[in-house]
């Protein structure tokens, strides 16, 4: 039953498949639609005209055997024309042909009964009852080629329709493959537009609004880079004044209040020129070998976190080639959020393990978990779940965003799925890029 379920999912999911089970059935419906009429149309006519004029002639030859029945003239019947003769009775028992050799004696036909008038049967005067049939003919095989050959030459036209019909709808085979290239972001390279017909102005069409989606990004993508890049000035002015207040008195709390937002929003627009650059279609990676373990464990000494993070980090794991400077930006990310959503008693988890030719950085926090419908939106730009509206504990929604996009920029994932109790991050880097 495995085969059936593949061969009709196989069915339902391809047009191609669609398409042959279709010319088939027609060809079936034409071939049996054309010999029922043809039958059927011989039938009358040999009702009407053709069988009154084989009893006639059948006639005639029973009158030049003779009766009583003449073997010689019999022989030099079945010489002379393409029959066999059989003639029974009480004086001449003689047969043209073996019963084997001879075709037509037709001894098991429903329609040669005694009580039923046969065509090419007669009884003569003198008790002898004469048959005819058909001879040892060097056709006779020739109606059997002759059908195989008609199926034949109807598949040869169903492929020939189908192949035609085929190369009119190639132009599908090229809008699907552009389709999914424009998914994915790549607009470089157009969906070819082979005919001048419907499909040609549909392929035109998505062309035209892959072309606008394209401009209506990048217009996006610079407007943004604009932004980020003229506040960074400004910031930096506002954090050096800040850095001019004294240090003492009532001015101290807000000078440092005021430092701590500027330093917010440096990281924002960090993480947004960060995003924008790792969105690209060709994302400049500084690849060298490195040490995912010795990665992990610096940063977390880095972020003096050594006591608030579990680390399982195994030995004689091989160096993989990835952009060590991106890779950490994604692990501080995960870690980060981790640890503001974990739980107090339990401290978050982060391990390295390798997974046949891919290692994988799994971070975990025992906190409340997310509910399984945010799972799938995890790692969007600017998303918060409901548990974590608040810009003081839930970020502004980049964090997640930029390590995936780093991880994809490597060729691997970023998953997510509750761990009872907890998140568990997966960041996947294959070890060959």
């Amino acid at each position: 039953m495995g085969w059936h379920r593949r061969a009709h999912s196989a069915l339902r999911h391809s047009l191609r498949l669609k398409l042959i089970v279709v010319f088939l059935l027609l060809a079936l419906g034409l071939s049996v639609i054309f010999l029922g009429g043809m039958q059927r149309a011989i039938g009358a006519g040999w009702r009407l005209a053709v069988q009154p004029l084989v009893a006639d002639y059948v006639d005639r030859l029973v009158a030049d055997i003779g009766s009583p029945p003449s073997v010689a003239r019999a022989r030099a019947l079945t010489e002379r024309l393409p029959i066999s003769v059989q003639i029974q009775g009480p004086v001449v028992q003689w047969r043209s042909h073996d019963e084997t050799d001879a075709r037509g004696w037709m001894h098991d036909d429903p329609a040669w009964r005694d009580d039923v008038p046969r065509l090419f049967d007669r009884d003569t005067a003198d008790g002898h009852r004469i048959r005819f049939g058909m001879g040892d003919l060097p056709w006779e095989r020739q109606p059997r080629l002759v059908g195989w050959f008609t199926v034949l030459m109807l598949l040869v036209v169903v492929a020939l329709a189908y192949a035609y019909l085929r190369r009119l709808l190639r132009p599908l085979d090229d809008i699907r493959g552009g389709v999914q290239r424009y998914g994915k972001g790549e607009f470089d390279r157009a969906i070819a537009v082979r005919r001048q017909d419907e499909l040609g102005d549909l392929a035109q069409q998505i062309n035209t609004m892959a072309h606008d989606l394209q401009q209506m990004l990048d217009g996006k993508r610079a407007l943004l880079l604009a932004i980020s890049h003229e506040l960074r000035s400004p910031l930096t002015r506002a954090r050096i004044n800040a850095e001019l207040l004294p240090e003492s008195g009532d001015a101290l709390a807000s000078r440092n209040a005021l430092l701590r937002d500027l330093a917010e929003m440096r990281d924002l627009i960090n993480d947004l020129l960060e995003g924008e650059r790792l969105s690209g279609s060709h994302v400049a990676l500084h690849r060298e070998p490195t040490d995912l373990c010795a990665l992990v464990q610096g940063l977390v000494q880095e972020r003096a976190l050594a006591e608030a993070v579990t680390l399982e980090l195994p030995q004689g794991l091989p160096a993989i080639g990835v952009d060590a400077t991106r890779v950490r930006l994604a692990v501080r990310n995960l870690l980060d959020n981790a640890v503001r959503h974990g739980a107090a008693a339990t401290l978050p988890r982060v391990s390295v393990r390798r997974d046949g030719q891919c290692l994988q950085v799994i971070v975990r926090d025992h906190g409340p978990g997310v509910d399984p419908a945010h799972l799938a939106h995890l790692g969007e730009a600017f998303y918060r779940t409901d548990i974590a509206r608040q810009r003081v504990t839930g970020g502004v929604g980049l964090g997640l965003h930029l390590a995936r996009l780093v991880a994809k920029a490597h060729g691997g994932s970023l998953t997510f799925r509750n761990a009872a109790p907890g998140l568990e991050a997966i960041l996947v880097l294959p070890m060959q890029a």
